[in-house]
């Protein structure tokens, strides 16, 4: 699972959604869903101009967490009896 700690960023440090946009080129309408976790991708050109703007790395504003699923299928034989 992917967890997105931009909104964390923006509100410890009091930033406005309107001042990164304008001082990074970025749209409000990104910066909008990405600090409210509505936003299905990131591009790199993104991240990279956050992170510069923000003086951080990429794992300050995205970072992948365990789910509890190994990332494989539940697979299972003929039988119905799961497949490890």
């Amino acid at each position: 699972m992917i967890n997105n700690k931009f909104s964390s960023i923006v509100g410890a440090r009091r930033l406005k959604i309107s001042d990164i946009s304008r001082e990074t080129g970025l749209s409000r309408t990104t910066l909008t869903q990405l600090y409210y976790d509505r936003c299905k991708y990131i591009t790199f050109e993104t991240l990279d101009k956050l992170c510069v703007y923000l003086g951080c790395s990429v794992g300050d504003i995205i970072e992948h967490k365990e789910d509890g699923n190994d990332g494989r299928a539940n697979k299972t034989d003929s039988g119905g009896e799961k497949v490890t």
